[in-house]
């Protein structure tokens, strides 16, 4: 049988599964969602929440790729029976769909990031007209698109050792050098320190509210990539002796710290350079906040036009990391059916561009596909407690992490999972419940960019097809090398 690529050095793993999490969510929503939620209250909220619904995922889905060694298809056939294959099948699909949309983001940043590179970003450019303008444009969008899913698949293309690991290796510690920069120079602005108290306010009574800790478990849920099915697709690619529960924290407080960082770099800019819009900036959503505000503020400051190209550098390298994880995740489903590496790489990439030329042409496309998917994450996560629980959490926890581990976990990780259908129910029910308050005249219209019913029928539908083929993929997947060579020692018997 193909020998079993692996990661060469404990750092490239952990870089490899940094790099998984850390996105632009990190850069682009976190500093938004943390200001609006009450700041140094949200920060709170947010460790509870990796320490409750992230880390315990994170640990679950390293548990499931090492027992297994399968991505996340053969995964749960093999860890939980084949008629559950299709919940491995789910995962893997709302990783591609995420791919498809996401090489569009990692597109935007890198327009930005030449924007910066040849001058455009400079003092009092209309960002918001340039902006429209490169959104209106199907054929960059196109470009930029293509531009972000070569890269990608330069890199999975060269395999574990040569590609991911490689990559992450330069591009983790280079992206926490490039924030640190952005944030170093954010700091040093008249005022900024007005920025740190609006972002750190620490008025803890609004723990008390529900709003932040629901915006809290959300952001995490999202941002760690805990239920996407990278770790478990990682994992399968670590030694048999790596440290579960350690990588497992490094990796969540990583992504966190991160988002820290980046928060401390965009909140002092707009703070300091205009006071009188910070509200406006914030509410402005994602894009608005990123490419409209930050692109017109950063040129206004003294060596802003380099701090603006490095910023956009870094969402690129943050975007690229996510993206080519993101294609790993199904190539190594393909891998299992017995596909070799280029022919795999080859069919996810191509695919994953044609799936994504929708989005890159028609912003509303884009926001639609988002709002699915990122939300299906949810239900990912929700799959992957189940499969645990159904394993076994005292025999994952005795056998699976604690034997391998430096930091003995106890059994609040059990308990956390045992917990997850609950804190599913609330968290996606309460984001559901905002859609209807959203939209109340068009939530039940499935052609509509954000009602909850475009969630549901799409849901609906990969659901339908991926339990009628479910026998079909528990058989696609070949045998693990131990069942083989019980299959070989069964038929020499006869």
């Amino acid at each position: 049988m193909e020998k079993r690529e692996s990661f060469a050095t404990r750092f490239g793993f952990i870089a490899a599964a940094m790099g998984q999490a850390i996105g632009t969510g990190n850069v682009w929503r976190f500093p938004r969602v943390a200001t609006a939620n009450g700041g140094g209250p949200f920060m709170v909220a947010c460790i509870v929440a990796l320490l409750v619904w992230s880390v315990p995922l994170l640990l679950a889905e390293v548990v499931i790729g090492r027992r297994t060694r399968k991505g996340t298809v053969g995964a749960f056939r093999d860890l939980i029976g084949e008629k559950y294959t299709w919940m491995g099948g789910w995962v893997g699909f709302v990783c591609f769909a995420l791919g498809a949309y996401y090489s569009v983001t990692m597109g935007w940043t890198l327009r930005y990031f030449f924007y910066g590179l040849f001058g455009v970003l400079k003092p009092g450019i209309d960002t918001e007209a340039l902006w429209k303008s490169f959104i209106a444009s199907p054929w960059e969008g196109i470009l930029f698109h293509a531009i972000s899913v070569g890269l990608a698949a330069f890199i999975v293309f060269r395999g574990v050792q040569g590609g991911i690991e490689k990559a992450s290796k330069f591009m983790i510690p280079s992206l926490f050098l490039l924030l640190i920069i952005g944030m170093i120079r954010a700091l040093t602005l008249p005022n900024a320190v007005g920025g740190l108290n609006y972002l750190f306010n620490p008025d803890f009574s609004k723990l008390l509210s529900g709003k932040v800790w629901l915006e809290a478990f959300t952001q995490s849920a999202w941002s760690t990539g805990a239920g996407w099915g990278f770790m478990i697709t990682y994992a399968v690619y670590t030694k048999e002796k790596e440290d579960v529960a350690c990588n497992g924290f490094i990796t969540g407080f990583a992504d966190t710290s991160a988002a820290l960082i980046a928060a401390m770099t965009v909140i002092p800019t707009i703070f300091a350079l205009a006071p009188q819009n910070v509200d406006e900036a914030i509410g402005a959503g994602n894009t608005g906040l990123t490419f409209v505000w930050l692109a017109k503020l950063f040129p206004e400051m003294p060596g802003g036009q380099i701090i603006a190209t490095l910023f956009f550098l870094a969402m690129a390298f943050a975007a690229l990391t996510s993206l080519y994880a993101m294609y790993e995740v199904n190539i190594r489903n393909l891998m299992d059916a017995g596909w070799s590496r280029q022919k795999a790489a080859a069919f996810i990439v191509a695919l994953s561009f044609i799936c994504g030329i929708p989005s890159a042409v028609n912003i509303n496309i884009f926001e639609n596909q988002d709002l699915v998917w990122g939300v299906a994450l949810l239900v990912s996560g929700l799959m992957v407690s189940f499969a645990m629980m159904k394993y076994g959490l005292e025999k994952a926890r005795i056998e699976d992490i604690n034997a391998v581990s430096d930091i003995k976990v106890n059994r609040w990780w059990n308990t956390c999972i045992t917990l997850f259908p609950a804190m599913f129910a609330i968290i996606c029910g309460w984001w559901v419940y905002q859609q209807f308050t959203w939209y109340p005249d068009t939530w039940w219209n499935p052609f509509e960019v954000y009602s909850p019913a475009t969630m549901f029928m799409q849901w609906a539908i990969a659901i339908i097809v991926l339990l009628a083929y479910n026998n079909r993929l528990a058989k696609a997947i070949k045998p693990s090398e131990a069942e083989a060579s019980h299959d070989i020692s069964a038929g020499e018997g006869v």
